[in-house]
């Protein structure tokens, strides 16, 4: 594990309530049509309401002391469509550590190896776009081809090009950091993107305000929204908005979560974004990638749809990214000349000493007075061990693993120790312990590792607008279906809840393109019919008051209108917006088999998706 480079190490505590956060109960979406949107608003002000998002179709407006049934009862008003929950969404990623030294030389992050995105070529005149909506982008960092980034900001949260803490910035660097012989090297080099700033200084933002990012990536003209947040609750504005930008030929990709459960984030979890799961370097799941169930409803009324479960995963434990200036820490230790790995665990400074290994640090120890203390890992906590170090007149601590791999860890937020401290391989321990003198560095740096499904999202976002540049006349759906039918097959055989199809493989999909044409061939084991599985349904039925109703929600049509069939026969030919709740007013149970195609067309249709009650 010897390793002639700076090494990096950084413990971020990320936000990871995927699945747990909840809006609160004051703050809703207004459905409502655009000409009559200024008596809504005057009627939501005259209220109590303040207006917090104007978007296309919609506003959301903050209700003090209102809740869902109350406020339905004030805006009883024609002009309104819907009323529905505005839902909390925050960013993804549990923790960060640095290797490399990317200051100083470019550093090809693991995921780009595992996912053969060396082996392809970025076409930068193909016209891909990227719109990251997240917490901005930090101005400061070199790696980025600054002339092919715009932005916007969302109300309340700053510019764009301000950090709101290190993750945007991680996130964008994962997608397309330049290829510049410094810091990192993004999934596809150079990309443009639009970085839309949703989140606020306390980390998280609104259901509306990614509707509303939604439409603001469209009118940027971007091909790839990545969303590297969640959290739980659905609403259908923002599932219309995510719907209409895959319609229109985008390509809408959002992390699962990072709760290790089966819990179903959104907006991952809307048919028309495909959720992205989180694997190590080692292939294995991450686990803290949640893996909700492909299937919706219950007992007979239970339906199975892919699209609303992992697709694929990618890399997004410890993944090496681009950092706000001097955030991560850098960490660097060396014994007799020879540089190690190692984790910075606290207090910045560079030491030179003599080296004495002290077992496990349970005690001070005046022979330390001087020197480096080599201490094992066990039996009390690492402040504990620092402080005895220090105690002993010791001016650096190295805490060596007691298990296989890397030490990782910080010394507590009470910590009042000021020698630099950082962590060792266990793999390393013999030749620590019987060193003679060691260096410890622990300085600011610019580049930082991170983990999460938020991590794993942008990888594929990248490895989309990568494979995407040289497949130009595809549609986002074509390339979602790609990556699915060439990722590498891992955890159960076949399609499993965890990996998805498996992880993303960018040279097998561009071969795979190159061989079938934007159509495929073997669309992630489904034999497909021709004209049919062009449109995705989705199908939920439950019982009101005896009446039996099925919610359809679908993506892919490109008809203003589209017919509904239950069991072979139309039922209606309705409005192409996504979304139709058919009602059934027959006596006892039942199995009713749904189809949607575009309207007169008998080719051009979903799948057929059953509903028993």
């Amino acid at each position: 594990m010897k390793k002639n480079k700076l090494t990096l190490a950084l413990v971020l505590t990320g936000i990871c309530a995927a699945g747990t956060a909840h809006a609160a109960n004051d703050r809703f979406i207004i459905q409502v049509d655009n000409n009559k949107k200024g008596v809504v608003k005057a009627l939501t002000k005259k209220l109590g309401g303040d207006v917090k998002v104007d978007g296309n179709g919609f506003i959301a407006a903050k209700f003090t002391g209102q809740d869902l049934s109350s406020l339905k009862g004030l805006l009883n008003n024609p002009h309104i469509k819907l009323i529905e929950e505005d839902h909390k969404r925050v960013p993804m990623s549990l923790f960060n550590d640095d290797v490399g030294d990317a200051m100083q030389q470019q550093i090809t992050p693991y995921a780009v190896y595992q996912s053969q995105v060396d082996q392809v070529t970025f076409d930068a005149n193909a016209g891909m776009k990227v719109c990251v909506i997240d917490s901005g982008l930090d101005s400061s960092n070199p790696d980025f081809v600054w002339g092919n980034i715009t932005g916007d900001n969302d109300s309340g949260t700053g510019n764009w090009f301000d950090n709101g803490g290190p993750h945007g910035t991680h996130v964008a660097g994962t997608i397309g950091a330049a290829d510049n012989n410094i810091g990192v090297v993004g999934m596809a080099p150079g990309v443009a993107m639009h970085v839309i700033k949703v989140f606020n200084e306390s980390g998280w933002g609104y259901s509306s305000d990614l509707a509303q990012a939604a439409d603001l990536c469209s009118q940027a003209g971007a091909n790839i929204i990545n969303m590297s947040l969640g959290g739980g609750g659905s609403n259908s504005t923002e599932s219309n908005a995510f719907a209409n930008f895959t319609n229109a030929g985008g390509l809408v990709i959002a992390a699962a979560g990072n709760d290790g459960n089966s819990v179903r984030s959104y907006p991952a979890g809307y048919p028309s974004v495909m959720m992205v799961g989180a694997n190590d370097a080692d292939n294995q799941i991450a686990d803290f990638s949640q893996f909700p169930s492909c299937s919706s409803g219950r007992g007979k009324s239970a339906t199975n749809d892919e699209t609303i479960c992992v697709e694929v995963t990618a890399g997004g434990v410890d993944t090496l990214s681009t950092y706000p200036a001097g955030m991560a820490t850098a960490a660097n230790m060396s014994a007799d000349g020879i540089a190690y790995t190692s984790s910075a665990m606290e207090n910045s400074g560079q030491v030179t000493a003599s080296a004495y290994f002290m077992g496990t640090g349970e005690a001070v120890d005046s022979a330390a007075a001087g020197k480096v203390c080599l201490i094992d890992r066990g039996v009390i906590s690492f402040y504990d061990k620092v402080a005895n170090c220090e105690n002993s007149g010791g001016v650096g601590t190295v805490i060596i693993n007691n298990e296989a791999g890397m030490l990782y860890g910080t010394l507590g937020d009470t910590n009042d120790t000021t020698i630099p401290a950082v962590g060792a391989a266990f793999e390393d321990r013999s030749a620590l312990v019987a060193s003679t003198n060691v260096t410890i560095n622990i300085g600011a740096t610019d580049y930082g590792f991170m983990s999460g499904t938020s991590m794993a999202t942008p990888a594929v976002s990248g490895i989309a607008a990568l494979v995407w540049s040289n497949h130009s006349d595809c549609t986002g759906t074509e390339i979602r279906d790609a990556l699915k039918a060439t990722a590498q097959d891992q955890g159960a055989v076949g399609r499993d809840d965890y990996f998805g199809y498996g992880i993303v493989k960018a040279a097998d999909a561009d071969a795979y393109l190159t061989a079938n044409g934007c159509a495929g061939g073997d669309t992630g084991g489904v034999d497909p019919q021709p004209g049919v599985d062009d449109i995705s349904l989705s199908a939920s039925g439950y019982k009101s008051k005896g009446t039996k109703f099925v919610d359809l929600s679908w993506n892919g049509a490109a008809t203003s209108q589209v017919d509904i069939y239950r069991n072979g026969s139309k039922v209606i030919t309705t409005a192409n917006n996504n979304a139709y709740t058919d009602s059934i007013n027959t006596k006892g149970g039942g199995t009713y088999t749904y189809q949607v195609c575009e309207a007169l067309s008998t080719t051009v249709c979903s799948n057929n998706i059953t509903v028993s009650f």
